[in-house]
Order: structure tokens, then sequence, then C-alpha cells
């Protein structure tokens, strides 16, 4: 077991843990030689290090959240119990001011708020009654200067809320490094795939094309629709390996200065004819007009592949709406729909090779729309709900 959810290897982990609990016994010892007559609190003081003792060592075994939520609670109760044990000395309220960072190391979010809440409020209520009920017989050393301890803790407690946010930022950041990881190595080898076979599909169906549409000439009207059908499913087959090839070759197309209110009318011009056929209206709202750096080419291509992706999600009738706006040193380009929307799952899917919603689809066109974005440093973001509709935005770097 050398995964311990984010802990050191199992021998770092005995070695560390076996310093601890040597630490405690040794506490427990000198507590057992110091006082005359073992009090109640001296046997709790046993069974709390022998509960710690037992988590720790069967952590590495069963580190589930059940183990996780037990040691911090224990670990919690042996710095608490010190602390009542023994008023006369201050060192332990520093140990309590760090009980929440136990669960920095299980990675625990939701372990850390609820031991960070619960902290506060059993060190102010504790707190409270040291000042008014307690008033210094017992805690002292706490009453003399309870308004500096007090401030102390409160200090404590939100450094470790900036570290647990700092570190959770992180976490996110390594995440998404994680899924770009991914993403290229799907795409690679998607590339590697399609340069191995695409050419030797190609040729074939381009043969196999030629001789239908000679011989489609000479056939009557009903066998004509048959070879009209089959010519229709090859051009299919021929448009995905065009996906393919531009997926293990991308274009070398230089960048240029591209005008987004001209390109996108340009973009309109060429989708209105494919969304009238439903009724469905394409309005373009834009807000500040600029320029970008890119391929006006994989421009027209990004949008007219979002543009259908949208009206084939649409219902007859419904209306499309486009918005461009600028935003510090980008240029923002949102298109909404109020089609058919998407699930969480299905929008973490988005741009996977081969996945697609529609029947025919294969998921290409979206990658390919990825790719488009990321070469010019862009980025493309999706908000989806089922059954409402789908907001893409893509944005990309303003020349000035």
């Amino acid at each position: 077991m050398n995964d311990l959810s984010g802990l050191p290897n199992l021998k770092h982990y005995r070695l560390v843990m076996g310093i601890c609990i040597l630490l405690m016994v040794l506490g427990v010892v000198l507590v057992y030689f110091e006082e005359d007559q073992l009090s109640p609190a001296f046997y709790i003081h046993v069974a709390v290090v022998t509960i710690i003792t037992g988590l720790i060592w069967i952590y590495p075994k069963w580190h589930n959240s059940f183990i996780q939520y037990s040691l911090n609670i224990m670990i919690a109760a042996y710095f608490y119990l010190m602390f009542i044990i023994y008023p006369f000395t201050m060192s332990t309220l520093l140990l309590i001011c760090f009980i929440p960072g136990v669960a920095f190391l299980f990675f625990n979010k939701r372990l850390f708020y609820w031991t960070l809440y619960g902290n506060i409020v059993m060190v102010l209520s504790f707190m409270l009654y040291v000042l008014f009920v307690d008033r210094g017989t017992t805690f002292h050393l706490l009453y003399a200067d309870i308004f500096g301890y007090a401030i102390n803790f409160f200090a404590s407690q939100a450094i470790l809320l900036f570290i647990h946010l700092l570190l959770q930022k992180r976490i996110e950041n390594q995440k998404l490094y994680y899924k770009q990881i991914q993403e290229d190595a799907r795409l690679k080898t998607t590339g590697q795939l399609a340069a191995a076979v695409a050419h030797e599909i190609r040729n074939p169906i381009t043969v196999v094309q030629g001789f239908l549409q000679f011989y489609s000439d000479d056939q009557p009207l009903e066998k004509k629709k048959h070879y009209e059908l089959m010519l229709e499913e090859l051009n299919t087959a021929e448009k995905v390996i065009s996906d393919f090839l531009s997926l293990a070759k991308p274009s070398e197309t230089g960048t240029e200065i591209v005008n987004v209110k001209e390109a996108l009318h340009n973009v309109m011009d060429l989708i209105n004819t494919y969304a009238l056929m439903d009724t469905i209206q394409v309005r373009l709202d834009v807000v500040d007009d600029c320029d970008v750096s890119c391929s006006l080419l994989e421009f027209k291509q990004l949008f007219v592949n979002i543009f259908k992706n949208a009206i084939e999600a649409s219902k007859h009738g419904d209306s499309i709406e486009v918005k461009v706006e600028k935003e510090d040193n980008l240029v923002h380009i949102t298109v909404s729909d109020h089609g058919v929307g998407m699930t969480d799952e299905q929008l973490q899917a988005i741009g996977t090779p081969f996945y697609s919603l529609k029947s025919k689809g294969t998921g290409l066109g979206m990658m390919i729309c990825f790719n488009i974005v990321k070469k010019y440093g862009g980025s493309i973001f999706f908000q989806s709900k089922e059954g409402i509709g789908t907001d893409v935005t893509v944005s990309f770097p303003i020349i000035k």
C-alpha cells in the first residue's frame, strides 16, 4: 500500500506516526510517575491515546472517510483533554489552534470545514465559560489575557483557511492540467490512427464513388435513387475521413487580422439557409467590434460548426442569439440556443473523440473546434441545462 490518499508512502508514514505515538505514550508515562494518585482523567488520557494509536496504525489499510473523521475527532479530543487536565500551561492551546490542519493530510475539503467550524465553536464557548463562569479559578493563565489569546486563535484559524484555499486552488489547477494531458493524449492517439488508415480507406472509397457516378447515369429512375443513396453514404464516410486527416495533420494556414463582426456576418450568410429550413432565426448582437489574429478560414470553420450544432439542437421556430463583447484584452463570442440542452455528464464529454449527441455524428467536428481555439490562444466554455438550452462562449485575444 503505497498510496495513502495524499500521505507519504507506507515506510515514511509508519516512521512519522511511530514517533508521534511514542511521544504520546511518553506523556502518559510521565503523568503516571508524577501523580501520587491516578485520577479518572488519567485513564481517559490512556484511552484516548490508545484509540488514536489504533486508528493511526489501521489507516493505511482502511483509509476511508469514517477513519479520517474518527482520527480527526480523537486528535481534537486529545488536545482538548490535555488543555483541560493541565491548565497551568498554554502550549496545548497552540496545538488546539492547528487542529483543522490535520485535515490537510487527507485532502478532505468537507472534513476541513467541519473541523474548522467545530474548533471555532468549541474554543469560543470555552473562552466564554472561562470569562463569565470560571473567572480564572482554574484557568488563570487563559483568564489573565483571554482577549489576546482569542485574537491569536482567530488569526490562526484565518491563516489555516487561507492555506486551505490556496491548496484547493492548486489541486484544481492540477486537475485541469491532468485533464489537458489526457485530452492531448487522446488527440495524439486519434491523429496517429488517422495518419495510419485514412489514406488507405480514402483511395478505395474514391474509386467506388467514381464507378457509382459513372453507372448511375445509365440506370432507370427507381434504381438511380439507390445509387444516389450509396453516393450520399460514401460522401458521409469521405467527410469523416477528412475530419480524421485534419486531426492527423493540422492545417498550416497563416494568421491574419480578422474583423470579428465582418467574419461572423459571413458565417451567418453561409448558415442562414440551413437555419431557415426549420424557420430558425440567428440574431447577431455586436456590443463591441474588434479584431483578432487567426486564420479567417479556420475562424469560419469554427463558428460554422458551432452554429450548426446550435441549429440542430433547436426546435422548430426557435431563435439563436450571438453576442460579441469585449472584456479587458479578450473578445467573448457567445452563441446561445434554446434547444434540448445537455446533462453534466454530456458536458464533461464534449470534445472527446467519437462522442457525439447526433445519431450520425463522430465528435471529431467539435474536437477540431477545440484545436482551432487552442491554436490561437483562445478558450471555449460550455454552459448548458437539459431542456433549457446551451451557451457556447469562445474567447480570443484582441489585437490593439
